[in-house]
C-alpha cells in the first residue's frame, strides 16, 4: 500500500497532465457557451468544471489563507486581531461579489495567556517547555510549586479517592494514537477537557498533561479545558511530548518529580466575538440554504493556517467558484466563518461561541437550511464523503461519487456521527449534515502548537479539498432533494 503522501503525489501529476490544464483553460469558454447555448448545460456538467477550475488553482483558496495569516496572525477568541480579522474577511467577502457579507456580534469572556513557564526543581532543576491550557487560571505572581503524581489515563485520575492529590500535581500522560480518521483526538482529549475538575475534586493545586498530539518536538499543544461550575478549577498547562517522557522517566528511577509553574493568565468580561456570514443567492429558492462553515478564530501561539484559515479558505474558495458561475444555484450557498470555536463551552459566563450564537440568530431559518458542513481539520486531502441517511443511497449519492472519484474519495457509506463544533448546534436543531473527511494522520503533529503557519499549507492538498466542496455544495444547491430524514421544508416566508 502507498504512503499518503505517495497517494497524493499521483493526484499532484494529475493537477499538472495537459488534459485537466487545457480542462482549465477551456472552463471560461465552456461554461459561457453552457450560459448561452439552447440546451443548458447539466449541473453535473458544472461540478465537473467546478472541480477542473479548483484542481487548476484558479480558486482564491491559497490567497485568503495566506493574506489572514500574515495580516493577522494568532486570533485568539474575543481579541483585537480576531476581531479585525472578521471586519477585512466580511469586506474581502463583499468585494468577491457575496451577498450579504456581514459581521455577526456575540458577547464573550476573554481568556488572555499572560505569559508562563514549568520546571523541574530540586537537586536537580530542569526547564520544561509548557503551555498553560485555555480557561486555565493563573498561578500566585510567584508560581506554586508541588510533587508530580503520574496517572496513565483520565480513568485511573478518577479512580484516585477524594483528598489523594492534596497539595500535589496531578498529571495526566496518555499518548494520543496516530489515525487517518482522527479518532484518536477524542479518545485521548477527555484527558485535557475533563483533568482540571477531575484532579481538583481530589485536592491537587494544579494538573499538566501530555500534550494531546501525534509529534515529538519538544512543542505544548494547547487547548481549552472545561469548565466547573462556571470556571476551570485549578491553573493547568499541556506539556511537550519530550518533557512528558522526562518525567515519566524519573519516576521510574524512584524519583518523585517536583515542579514549578507560573502562569499570569488573566480573563476579560466585556470582549466580544463575532460570526461572518455571506451568500452565494440561490435563483428559485433563495430562501433556502446550503450551509458551509470553518471558524476565524485561532490559538494564540501560531497564526492558525491548519486551524483553521484553511478551513475558511476550503469553504469561501468553493463558494466564490460557484458565485462566478454564469447562473446561480436554485438554492443559496451560505458562508458562515464562526468565532470563538476553539474556547466553546457548554456554559459559559459573559456568552457562548460562535455556533451557539449563529443557531440562536437563525433559529427561525433553520428548518429552511437544506444541508451543513464544516472544514476543520487542516489541509490534507479529503479521502472520503458522509451524507445524510435520506441521500445515503441513490441518485445524489451515485452522481456524486462519479464526480469525486476523480480526486480519490471513497463513495458515501455512511451518514456523520459529528459534523464539528461549529454547526453543532445547528445539528442538534434539526439541519442535515454532510461531511468531506480528510486525511488527519499529520494533522495532530501541530494542531495547537507554535508550528501552526502558512508554510505547513499544501497548496495542491488545498485545491482538493476546494475542488470536493465545490463540487457538492453546488450538487446541493443546484436541486430541490430534501436531504431531511422526514418531512418536507416549510414553504418560503411570505414577502
Amino acid at each position: 500500500m502507498q504512503a499518503p503522501s505517495d497517494r497524493w503525489n499521483l493526484t499532484r501529476v494529475r493537477i499538472s497532465c495537459p488534459a485537466v490544464l487545457r480542462a482549465a483553460a477551456l472552463l471560461p469558454l465552456l461554461l459561457l457557451t453552457g450560459a448561452h447555448a439552447a440546451a443548458p448545460v447539466s449541473p453535473d456538467t458544472v461540478a465537473e468544471q467546478l472541480r477542473e477550475a479548483a484542481l487548476a488553482g484558479h480558486s482564491v483558496a491559497y490567497a485568503w489563507v495566506s493574506e489572514l495569516t500574515t495580516r493577522f496572525g494568532p486570533r485568539p477568541a474575543g481579541s483585537l486581531n480576531e476581531q479585525r480579522a472578521a471586519e477585512w474577511a466580511a469586506a474581502r467577502l463583499k468585494a468577491l461579489g457575496f451577498d450579504n457579507a456581514h459581521v455577526e456580534r456575540f458577547p464573550l469572556t476573554a481568556w488572555v495567556r499572560g505569559s508562563e513557564s514549568g520546571a523541574l526543581v530540586g537537586a536537580v532543576p530542569q526547564p520544561l517547555v509548557v503551555a498553560a491550557l485555555g480557561e486555565s487560571p493563573p498561578t500566585p505572581a510567584d508560581g506554586l510549586e508541588g510533587d508530580v503524581v503520574i496517572f496513565p489515563s483520565l480513568a485511573a485520575l478518577q479512580a484516585a479517592p477524594p483528598g489523594a492529590l492534596s497539595g500535589k500535581v496531578a498529571m495526566v500522560n496518555l499518548r494520543m494514537v496516530r489515525t487517518q480518521d482522527g479518532a484518536g483526538y477524542g479518545a485521548a482529549v477527555e484527558g485535557r477537557t475533563e483533568g482540571p475538575r477531575e484532579a481538583a475534586q481530589r485536592g491537587a493545586i494544579a494538573f499538566i498533561l501530555r500534550s494531546t498530539g501525534t509529534d515529538g518536538h519538544r512543542l505544548a499543544h494547547t487547548g481549552t479545558a472545561r469548565y466547573a461550575e462556571g470556571r476551570v478549577p485549578i491553573p493547568s498547562f499541556a506539556l511537550s511530548a519530550p518533557d512528558a517522557d522526562q518525567l515519566e522517566r524519573l519516576s521510574a528511577l524512584g524519583q518523585i518529580p517536583r515542579v514549578h509553574l507560573f502562569s499570569s493568565a488573566s480573563y476579560r468580561s466585556d470582549a466580544y466575538s463575532q460570526n461572518v456570514v455571506a451568500d452565494v443567492r440561490g435563483t428559485k429558492k433563495p430562501e433556502e440554504y446550503v450551509l458551509l462553515g470553518a471558524h476565524l478564530d485561532s490559538w494564540d501561539q501560531g497564526t492558525g493556517a491548519i486551524d483553521d484559515g484553511a478551513g475558511t479558505a476550503i469553504i469561501v474558495g468553493a463558494a466564490k467558484l460557484i458565485r462566478d458561475l454564469p447562473h446561480r444555484p436554485q438554492r443559496t450557498v451560505r458562508v458562515v466563518l464562526f468565532g470563538a470555536e476553539e474556547v466553546a463551552q457548554p456554559v459559559k459566563p459573559g456568552g457562548a461561541f460562535g455556533g451557539h450564537a449563529y443557531a440562536d440568530g437563525h433559529r427561525a431559518e433553520l428548518e429552511r437550511h437544506v444541508l451543513a458542513g464544516e472544514s476543520d481539520l487542516g489541509t490534507e486531502r479529503v479521502y472520503a464523503v458522509e451524507l445524510p441517511a435520506a441521500q445515503l443511497h441513490g441518485d445524489f449519492a451515485t452522481r456524486l461519487q462519479r464526480l469525486l472519484a476523480p480526486l480519490a474519495i471513497l463513495p458515501p457509506s455512511r451518514s456523520p456521527e459529528d459534523a464539528g463544533t461549529d454547526v453543532g448546534p445547528s445539528i442538534v436543531a434539526g439541519v442535515p449534515a454532510f461531511t468531506l473527511d480528510q486525511d488527519a494522520t499529520h494533522y495532530f503533529d501541530i494542531h495547537h502548537t507554535p508550528d501552526d503557519t502558512l508554510d505547513k499549507v499544501d497548496r495542491g492538498q488545498l485545491e482538493q479539498n476546494v475542488a470536493a466542496w465545490a463540487v457538492l455544495a453546488w450538487l446541493a444547491a443546484d436541486s430541490d432533494l430534501n436531504f431531511r430524514s422526514a418531512g418536507a421544508l416549510p414553504p418560503p416566508p411570505a414577502d
